[in-house]
């Protein structure tokens, strides 16, 4: 039986959680056994979970990197025991998410797995692998990356970037074609092979997030309200929380905006005709809210590949975004609008199309691109599929 161990900065909690969660539950049903190793924040998994660290280290580790400009460079005990442990484990194929954000020491990891031929997959979710150190750039307009010099308008004014970026370079160098790395996006691909890892001849590909689009989230239009629904983990500036203060004062007065995952500091801020809803854990909850609304709107100024996008169309509800990374690769002109970044005046005229169009954006329509395109069960199954390939494969070194 084959062995599949993930790492991921959380395990089966938010977004990169929940994918390494499908996946190892897919891992499993296809006869694997499966592990994943989590620095903070879990849920009750399928697979065997390993905690990297605790509480302490990722305080230490965050706090080193306030003062040092080192996230991602301290972590070293945590980062051994867990080689500690891949070795008494002894995967086939080791499956990198978010190595990042103050939980593992990625050099102390990277030399490890440059020591051995286990075959790699990493699944970008962001742009950290191939900059000095920012997951998203294109805010900050930067594109110092490309020139391999990130420095100077760096989006997080780090005093290492260029230090981190080639020290990067150099690691994930090292793995050859034992590397495989698997975009989330689209956008994110394009970015990716722009790099110096698409410029070595690394392997790149596109597998897109999937959703569970049974039950809970199916569609029942008998539900629809008048009502716009946004939806995210947490609500930092560029999720768009401006933006929907912004476009509350576009709508009509009868139609509401309902936002889910907000603290109760930002609800008590929000204007007449915003609800917020606290993060709830319940999927159920999560998937009548999605029926209820008559359009999902996604204002995110960053983001490679949002699943709440594609949550919405399982449910039957059209998607209006922002040009904004990989978001709008989940609609198309049945299913959605994207609107340009920023432009919350366009943004509250494609609402109301949608709202006033029903027949142009129907929720059969929403449901089908959500089962032909999303569904976790194939899109998942495309990683059990891409492991059995790369155990196959002879081992090649990147150009450098």
């Amino acid at each position: 039986m084959s062995k599949l161990l993930q790492l991921n900065v959380t395990a089966n909690w938010g977004s990169t959680g929940k994918i390494a969660e499908g996946i190892g539950a897919m891992a499993i049903k296809r006869g694997w056994e499966s592990a994943i190793a989590f620095g903070r924040y879990s849920n009750a998994s399928q697979s065997e979970l390993i905690r990297v660290g605790g509480k302490t280290d990722t305080y230490l580790h965050y706090a080193q990197h306030r003062l040092l400009d080192s996230e991602g460079l301290c972590s070293r005990r945590p980062t051994r025991q867990l080689i500690r442990r891949i070795k008494e484990w002894q995967p086939d194929v080791i499956h990198l998410h978010n190595i990042h954000d103050h939980w593992l020491n990625y050099p102390l990891l990277f030399e490890y797995l440059g020591s051995v031929n286990t075959p790699v997959v990493w699944t970008f979710h962001d742009c950290w692998a191939f900059t000095g150190g920012c997951a998203h750039f294109e805010n900050a307009g930067c594109y110092k990356w490309k020139e391999e010099d990130c420095r100077g308008v760096c989006a997080l004014h780090r005093k290492k970037a260029v230090t981190q970026f080639h020290l990067r370079k150099k690691l994930i160098g090292a793995l050859g074609s034992r590397l495989t790395i698997v975009c989330v996006s689209d956008w994110l691909a394009r970015y990716a092979s722009q790099s110096f890892l698409g410029k070595a001849g690394a392997n790149i590909q596109v597998i897109h997030n999937g959703i569970n689009v049974n039950c809970p989230f199916q569609p029942d239009d008998e539900l629809r309200k008048k009502m716009i629904l946004g939806v995210s983990n947490v609500w930092p500036a560029y999720k768009g929380l401006g933006d929907f203060v912004e476009l509350r004062k576009q709508l009509p007065d009868d139609v509401e905006i309902c936002l889910v995952g907000l603290t109760q500091k930002q609800i008590e801020s929000l204007p007449e005709g915003i609800r917020g809803i606290k993060r709830t854990s319940s999927i159920d909850e999560l998937a009548e809210l999605y029926r209820n609304a008559a359009v999902f709107v996604n204002p995110t100024h960053n983001d490679s590949f949002p699943t709440v996008n594609l949550e919405a169309l399982a449910c039957g509800t059209p998607v209006v975004t922002y040009r904004t990374g990989g978001s709008p690769e989940a609609v198309d002109e049945k299913t959605g609008i994207v609107v340009e970044k920023g432009n919350v005046v366009e943004l509250a005229d494609s609402v109301m199309k949608v709202i006033d169009n029903p027949a142009m954006f129907r929720s059969e329509d929403c449901r089908l691109r959500a089962t032909r395109e999303f569904d976790k069960d194939v899109q998942f199954g495309k990683y059990i599929d891409l492991y059995e390939s790369v155990l196959k494969s002879p081992i090649t070194d990147f150009q450098q």
